[in-house]
């Protein structure tokens, strides 16, 4: 059997050097096209070649002499070939037209030896998986990924095509008739002020503990579910799947939390849990919990989930509990770095996200104890990556028991943040011993 050659072509790469020895547009030509060091097979063209995108950037002239000068500065002249080899580039040159095709020959020889390497990688850690398996689909995965964004993400898209684009998007919302365009929270205020929660959104929804986070959150996902075809993925880091079975059959039967966890039931309250069982189990509710969950599982799941059953929505209880996948240099690092994540896979999954998030103490120190941007606990990277920001604000909270009203609470909805919108206030009631939110409309309540 013939060993097999790698992929590289010397002519090209020669040819492509020339051309910018000899012809001034060709540098600017090729590094619109992405072209880099590493694409370049031959040690000393990657050499050459990254010299000359610094002359390039530093707006120096690159022709024979001057590379000569740069080369000798580097201690390379002489590596190379010296000035022999510099006019054997550019006598390999035949046509200033053919830059292109030099540059599409050595970028699509540089992606064949980038997938023959992840290759190679990956049939290494599948003989021997160091850890589980489903890590090494995930690294996989990501390699292949990785080479296919490079591949693309060179490219412009044309204003004339974006435009269009946008449009036809507005026409198509026209032609629908309704001013929500996105997923449906069922709470008529907030769906009028967000117009849904769009696709690709990153949703923070944040506040101090046992304010109702998981409560709020649990409720957009079983309006999502209600309203919406595709799955509603829950990661629960902190609460059990069955805890969280729970919360969502007395917030939708609205029987209260204790008597399910007590048992003390009356034929009624069973009637209504098994009539909201069997509507909740028609509806594509998916939950992990994983504790400490990484943010490259998480992707691969919800990318799996969308291939097989489609995918509305994702929600991640909580941010702060999640593991990233490399070493940061500090928590502040770290969480930084999986708000970045979350955000990736909202825009490539198509679906808004919601994460919840811990709120810093500082609250708890000022007169006024709503909450701000600048109480997002440990990251200001939440914030910036965000294109929403939720804050739940309960007064009753704060109140002496024998102050607060023990069957239902006027709660405050902040909209902090609003990428495409409008911010403000929304009014919603809760009902905590069935972890329950409705709307405030008309002083009526609605679900």
């Amino acid at each position: 059997m013939s060993q097999k050659v790698v992929p590289y072509s010397i002519e090209a790469e020669e040819s492509l050097l020339g051309n910018i020895l000899l012809f001034s547009d060709s540098m600017a030509l090729t590094m619109e096209s992405g072209i880099n060091r590493d694409d370049f097979y031959i040690e000393k063209h990657g050499r050459i070649f990254a010299i000359m995108v610094n002359m390039y950037e530093n707006h120096e002239k690159i022709d024979i002499v001057s590379l000569s000068a740069k080369l000798k500065d580097y201690d390379y002249y002489d590596k190379v070939g010296g000035l022999d080899y510099l006019m054997q580039l550019t006598s390999s040159t035949v046509d200033r037209v053919n830059t292109k095709e030099y540059i599409r020959i050595i970028k699509n020889k540089s992606l064949s030896r980038q997938i023959i390497k992840a290759g190679e990688q990956i049939a290494s850690e599948a003989y021997e998986p160091s850890d589980g398996i489903d890590e090494v689909l995930v690294r996989a995965e990501k390699k292949i990924l990785d080479i296919t964004r490079s591949r693309t993400d060179a490219d412009f898209q044309a204003g004339s095509d974006v435009f269009d684009a946008a449009v036809r998007h507005i026409e198509k919302i026209q032609e629908s008739g309704s001013t929500i365009t996105g997923i449906r929270t069922l709470y008529s205020a907030l769906d009028r002020m967000t117009a849904g929660f769009q696709r690709g959104d990153l949703i923070i929804l944040a506040a101090r503990p046992s304010m109702g986070k998981t409560a709020l959150a649990l409720n957009f996902a079983l309006n999502a579910a209600s309203v919406s075809q595709g799955a509603v993925a829950i990661f629960s880091l902190e609460m059990p799947a069955e805890q969280l079975a729970m919360r969502m059959i007395s917030a939708k039967a609205k029987v209260e939390g204790q008597k399910l966890r007590t048992g003390k039931l009356d034929d009624q309250d069973w009637s209504k849990i098994n009539e909201t069982v069997q509507e909740l189990k028609r509806q594509k509710l998916y939950i992990d919990d994983t504790p400490g969950i990484k943010i490259s599982d998480m992707f691969a799941k919800c990318r799996k989930l969308k291939n097989d059953a489609g995918l509305a929505m994702i929600l991640v209880d909580y941010i702060q509990l999640i593991q990233s996948n490399g070493q940061s240099e500090s928590r502040q690092q770290e969480v930084s770095d999986i708000s970045r994540r979350l955000k990736e896979i909202a825009r490539e999954l198509e679906v808004p996200l919601i994460a919840l998030s811990q709120l810093s103490r500082s609250v708890e120190s000022r007169t006024d104890k709503r909450p701000m941007l600048s109480d997002l606990r440990e990251s200001g990277a939440l914030e910036q990556d965000a294109d929403i920001v939720l804050f739940i604000y309960r007064d009753e909270y704060y109140k002496r028991e024998e102050e607060r009203n023990e069957e239902r609470e006027d709660v405050e909805l902040i909209v902090a943040k609003h990428r495409n919108g409008p911010t403000g206030l929304v009014k919603l009631a809760f009902e905590k011993e069935i972890n329950a939110f409705y709307s405030i409309a008309d002083n009526e309540k609605q679900y």
